[in-house]
């Protein structure tokens, strides 16, 4: 099924936006949103004019970037051996925009600037260019590139993704969909998250049948300049970025404290010591998984006198540092 034949992503009104993140469990569009922003309007001007506004901005200091051979067609993914197809650079954000133009598509490589953080690349960028609704300690980060294919992935953080220049279509498949996305390594992986093997511009469903299920169940939004995504936690995204130039800022925030691990970090340690175990010993483990995890582990703790619960009672910063500290201890030995 063509993109353009799946069903939209709901559309909601500015004004219902603090409520509607605060909820946060379905993805949804919200138009014009940051239309006023100066950096949409430098873009609406030329995209010229969206560079030399980032340029100007820009700290005296390198920033990664990708390059993605001619031939690829924007795609960042893998190469016939399980590499990523791209290879990693570093420059000045002026002389990176510079390159932006002149030759052809087919002819010249695929410049992408991926999750560049904002307060440390720009000086003025945020406070210019922000949204209010989302919670302060959101992370801002800014996204800049040629046309793009970045394969269906999803993040753990909750993400409101405004198209600041260019066009943007996301396809987005709810988390159930795990399996018929038919991801990749963990470990070796275009940008730190597991992503889709499927090539969603030319599917083999000889190779990958359980994706017309997960097609089944897609959204796309289109987004055009000062138009925001609202993306949940955990929801798979697959992104085109379609014009020659584009840049979309986006803001990830979580409902939990910071201090609190990372749930892949636990997942990765789980395969290594959890999953080539013999059958009868993980059907125990993931008792005690649902035991104390899953279930939220109040059975685990109600017998045990609260003064007495370490780990099972709530955990503050200074019980997380503490188990962190444990961790490391026990992954040394």
């Amino acid at each position: 099924m063509a993109a353009d034949r799946l069903p939209c992503v709901r559309e909601a009104a500015a004004e219902e936006l603090p409520g509607l993140i605060a909820g946060g469990a379905e993805p949804f569009v919200v138009r014009a949103l940051v239309r006023d922003w100066p950096l949409v309007q430098a873009g609406l001007a030329s995209a010229a004019s969206a560079r030399d506004y980032l340029a100007d901005r820009s700290r005296a200091v390198d920033v990664p970037y990708s390059v993605v051979p001619p031939g690829e067609g924007g795609r960042l993914f893998y190469d016939a051996a399980m590499a990523v197809n791209f290879r990693m650079a570093s420059g000045r954000l002026r002389d990176v925009l510079a390159a932006f133009g002149g030759a052809e598509e087919a002819e010249r490589p695929t410049v992408y600037l991926g999750s560049i953080d904002i307060h440390r690349y720009f000086d003025g960028l945020h406070q210019a260019n922000h949204v209010a609704a989302v919670p302060e300690d959101a992370l801002a980060s800014i996204w800049i590139g040629h046309a793009t294919r970045i394969a269906a992935h999803n993040d753990h953080p909750r993400n409101l993704a405004c198209c600041a220049v260019g066009q943007r279509r996301f396809t987005l498949f709810p988390p159930d969909q795990l399996a018929n996305l038919y991801l990749g390594p963990l470990d070796v992986t275009p940008a730190g998250r597991p992503v889709s093997l499927v090539d969603f511009d030319a599917p083999d469903f000889t190779r990958h049948p359980r994706y017309r299920e997960a097609l089944a169940h897609a959204q796309v939004a289109q987004l055009e300049p000062g138009d925001a995504l609202f993306i949940p936690s955990l929801w798979y995204h697959h992104v085109d970025a379609t014009a020659p130039f584009n840049v979309l800022v986006n803001y990830w925030w979580r409902d939990t404290p910071r201090w609190l691990g990372q749930p892949q970090t636990a997942m990765t340690h789980a395969i290594m010591a959890i999953r080539d175990l013999p059958e009868s010993e993980r059907a125990i483990w993931r008792e005690m998984f649902e035991h104390y995890v899953f279930s939220g582990g109040e059975d685990a703790r109600a017998h045990v006198p609260e003064a007495g619960r370490g780990i099972l009672g709530p955990i503050d910063a200074a019980t997380a540092q503490r188990i962190h500290q444990f961790l490391l201890r026990s992954l040394s030995q």
